[in-house]
């Protein structure tokens, strides 16, 4: 890859990262909720998602995302159903505390997965990597070493914009520790959740 190139693709997956989405709100609704630490698990999970996503366009699967459209639709609807029970759960949480105790919350999955289903739900993201990144790129003349340099371009990308939510919703978290606020906070930040969740598995 040429620098050029790479600078092209790095803005191209700019502003592929920072346009409101699934990713951008459930990352802010789990900074706000949870802190930092987990919205940077579901960061590492949607970025994962992504990485998929490259590897099969850039070794020609792109049939075999297009052949197992029945799967995604499965894994949309589990996406979105588990970004709603999330939500739920923290829009319920009457104490006001404003801390998600499911038991993901120690164990880091449950944040780590809802990125990851959340990528593999997204439409947008498979038409970015199956469809306009091979009219982007030369797939066919890309060296290992092109494709690692494209996957530390997504992680690092992705990580940045999507960290930069993250840190904000966080910093934001921390300004509203009264219960009466931490209720408010709850009760919005569990609908961004329902929301994303019914946007995921709805989207076609």
């Amino acid at each position: 890859m040429t620098p050029i190139a790479t600078i092209s693709f790095a803005l191209a997956m700019l502003v592929l990262a920072a346009s409101p989405g699934p990713g951008v709100m459930a990352t802010v609704a789990r900074a706000l909720t949870s802190g930092l630490r987990p919205a940077l698990l579901l960061i590492g999970g949607i970025i994962l998602g992504d990485l998929i996503f490259l590897l099969f366009a850039i070794f020609g699967l792109s049939f075999l995302a297009q052949a197992l459209g029945q799967f995604f639709v499965v894994i949309k609807i589990l996406g979105g159903g588990y970004l709603i029970w999330q939500g739920l759960k923290i829009f319920f949480d009457n104490d006001g505390s404003g801390k998600f105790r499911c038991t993901d919350s120690k164990s880091g999955y449950g944040s780590f997965i809802s990125g990851f289903l959340i990528t593999l739900g997204n439409p947008k993201v498979i038409l970015f990597y199956c469809g306009f990144l091979p009219t982007f790129l030369s797939l066919t003349a890309l060296t290992y070493i092109d494709t690692l340099m494209i996957m530390g371009v997504i992680s690092i990308v992705l990580f940045a914009v999507l960290g930069c939510y993250a840190w904000l919703a966080s910093s934001a978290r921390h300004l509203l520790q009264e219960p009466g606020k931490r209720k408010i906070l709850n009760r919005a930040a569990g609908s961004v959740l329902i929301t994303t969740g019914i946007v995921i598995a709805n989207r076609s």
